[in-house]
């Protein structure tokens, strides 16, 4: 399992992954989990995904294959119609579909022998970038194709672990926030997520994209044990624990009784 949040904000996007693997308590590994595309000047992609970790690997291999295949074509007497890639959409909706129909294609193909095994091929992503001339964005790509994008109203989305990391999502998120407060929260999610599951843990990986300038401001990886995530978990727990005993009594008691 693996947990994945990412924010759409009115200054630009915030995206952070876990890196952790696991085959069960004896076998646990780390893997990243994003990944940044930028085909052409104009447009720029963060890819973050959980499920099958083959499934997510073949779906690269063939965003990169399609990429390499566009920019040195086979000569063939046959006219044939572009093939989509990242490198030609138009929008990031069309990038969303795109590779919601290569995931698609892997699990289809690898997924009968897989089930037989008692193996899930499902895999699912979330993208998010900008297009130059478009709108920044961020979608969720389901393991069966379809995708969903992030709203003002509702302007996270999660993929893998996402039960734990989503209360302070709830309470906090919205999009005026800085990209620096959407990263923290993102984090904030992610060490709850990992405190409650052990399948979730660090190294935590962190995009920053601001908004129209097709380049990420910052990427961190934050390993177990680095300052910058234990100093966040130690307030952030710190904070709750002190919000709690700052709660309201009951009338029953001692000092509260009624008059």
């Amino acid at each position: 399992m693996t947990y994945c949040v990412g924010l759409l904000l009115d200054e630009g996007l915030t995206m952070v992954s876990d890196s952790r693997t696991n085959a069960g308590v004896d076998y646990i590994s780390t893997y990243s989990k994003l990944h940044v595309l930028q085909p052409a000047p104009d447009r720029l992609f963060v890819l973050m995904a959980a499920g099958s970790l083959a499934t997510t690997r073949e779906v690269l291999d063939r965003i990169r294959r399609d990429l390499d295949q566009a920019a040195n074509p086979r000569p063939s007497p046959f006219q044939q119609a572009p093939t989509a890639t990242l490198g030609n959409v138009n929008y990031l909706f069309e990038a969303a579909t795109y590779i919601g129909q290569l995931s698609q294609a892997v699990q289809n193909e690898h997924g009968p022998a897989l089930r037989q095994a008692g193996v899930s091929a499902e895999a699912s992503f979330i993208l998010g970038g900008q297009i130059a001339g478009e709108a920044h964005g961020l979608f969720l790509i389901y393991p069966q194709g379809n995708a969903i994008a992030a709203t003002p109203e509702t302007p996270y989305l999660q993929i893998g672990e996402s039960k734990y990391g989503k209360p302070a999502l709830d309470r906090i998120a919205h999009p005026g926030l800085s990209l620096a407060d959407g990263a923290r929260l993102c984090l904030v999610s992610m060490v709850g997520t990992a405190r409650s599951n052990l399948s979730v843990g660090p190294p935590f990986e962190v995009a920053i994209c601001p908004r129209d300038q097709l380049f990420l401001s910052h990427r961190l990886k934050l390993e177990d044990g680095s300052p910058e995530l234990e100093a966040l978990a130690y307030s952030w727990n710190q904070s709750l624990s002190q919000a709690f005993f700052a709660l309201p009594r009951f009338s029953w008691e001692p000092g509260n009784a009624p008059s």
